[in-house]
């Protein structure tokens, strides 16, 4: 599977159906990070709920980002006691890339950021211009793996000229 996405159908696609599938493990890489709210059951609720109820059930998240996040997702982060110890994150201000890895079998890969704006949660004029693919072809998603994978491990934290920039890699 292969398919183009724009705009809400990245938040259709990716965010309503396919994180909610994640049954080993979830992994988000993004630029920026805001207080996304997603629809469940009726009402809006923030995305880290999805995120502490996938933890619950076991679910190995990692989220490598470029900046830290506002105090509204600080607020939103501290309702969910289950993320202090179940979400793993690196911050990293050379990451650029957008990419949402589940279970190693499905990757989306796009412009969109972890944003309502960006992954088409907000209103129709609210929301940005965005695009991205979502496919299971694993020609496709070991490549994203493996990009993600080294930058979780620390391996251009060595030869970095933004050390200075960065709070989680000691190297």
């Amino acid at each position: 599977m292969f398919r183009l996405l724009f705009d809400k159908e990245i938040y259709t696609e990716v965010v309503q159906k396919k994180i909610p599938e994640a049954r080993r493990f979830l992994w988000i890489g993004t630029a920026d990070i805001k207080d996304m709210y997603i629809h469940k059951s009726g009402s809006m609720v923030p995305f880290l709920e999805l995120l502490s109820e996938l933890i619950r059930k076991k679910v190995q998240i990692r989220l490598i980002h470029a900046k830290e996040p506002g105090p509204a997702f600080r607020d939103d982060f501290d309702k969910y006691p289950l993320l202090f110890s179940g979400l793993e994150r690196v911050l990293c201000p050379r990451v650029h890339f957008k990419t949402v890895i589940i279970d190693g079998k499905i990757a989306y890969s796009g412009s969109a950021n972890l944003t309502g704006a960006g992954m088409g949660a907000k209103n129709e004029a609210n929301r940005n211009f965005e695009t991205g693919f979502l496919t299971d072809d694993i020609a496709l998603v070991e490549p994203l793996m493996n990009q993600f994978d080294q930058l979780w491990a620390g391996i251009p934290c060595k030869k970095c000229g933004r050390k200075e920039f960065c709070k989680d890699r000691p190297v």
